[in-house]
């Protein structure tokens, strides 16, 4: 069964558009564990317009389960994760005025640039993820930089998965076949929801962990926290 990892981005984002501290994005990654979520993750930018750097350490503090910190890593990013040394990392390539993740790595064309930070990490003791597209040479890119683990960028299967779920999820197995001949750790995430989850995770082979956020807390707002967890793990099952 693969892990379900809470991104709590959007607590953040609600949080900061009021100020003070409702709702408190402590107190929801909690729940969310005790709810049955087996990771937490989170998402800061430059910005801090969602998830802020002294979120990530109070967050640190008190999360039990798997931490996964993700995002671009720039100075600041790398400073944050040496500090706390979350479990996994999972290095994504956004642009500063990014709304959203919205590419993975080209792995060939900044290999020596990620194989440096992968080294940097693990030798800290940190798994480390790559956010990818489902390509083969990226795959094939990703391993080459000593890598743990990739994360297939969903989106796509996501946008098509209504008008054809066959041809939406096809370049995700092929991707996944070759994590699995590499031994590269395969998880997933963006834009993954109850309506097609259950279709990716039973058709992608080795799928050790999903990321989900956007679409949990939307659902959350009509079905409540604590079973929407409970339905999204149920659809993993």
């Amino acid at each position: 069964m693969a892990r379900l990892s809470v991104n709590i981005n959007k607590i953040a984002t609600l949080r900061n558009s009021r100020g003070g501290n409702n709702p408190d994005v402590v107190k929801v990654a909690l729940d969310c564990e005790r709810f049955g979520a087996q990771g937490i993750t989170v998402h800061p930018r430059p910005d801090e317009r969602h998830i802020r750097y002294t979120d990530v350490l109070h967050l640190k503090k008190v999360v039990t389960t798997e931490f996964n910190i993700e995002g671009n890593p720039d100075e600041r990013f790398i400073e944050l994760v040496t500090r706390v040394r979350p479990e996994q990392v999972t290095l994504v390539p956004d642009a500063v005025d990014a709304i959203t993740s919205n590419a993975g790595w080209d792995t060939i064309k900044h290999r020596l640039y990620l194989t440096n930070l992968v080294n940097r990490f693990k030798a800290l003791g940190i798994r480390v993820s790559i956010f990818v597209d489902a390509d083969e040479q990226m795959v094939r890119g990703a391993k080459e930089t000593g890598t743990d683990r990739i994360e297939l960028y969903t989106e796509p299967y996501a946008a098509q998965y209504a008008e054809n779920r066959e041809a939406a999820i096809a370049p995700f197995i092929q991707a996944a076949n070759v994590a699995n001949e590499l031994g590269l750790g395969l998880n997933a995430g963006h834009d993954l929801s109850l309506e097609n989850l259950r279709y990716f995770q039973q058709n992608i082979p080795g799928l050790l962990e999903v990321s989900i956020g956007h679409a949990l807390i939307c659902d959350a707002l009509y079905l409540g926290l604590e079973n929407t967890i409970q339905l999204y793990l149920k659809e993993l099952e």
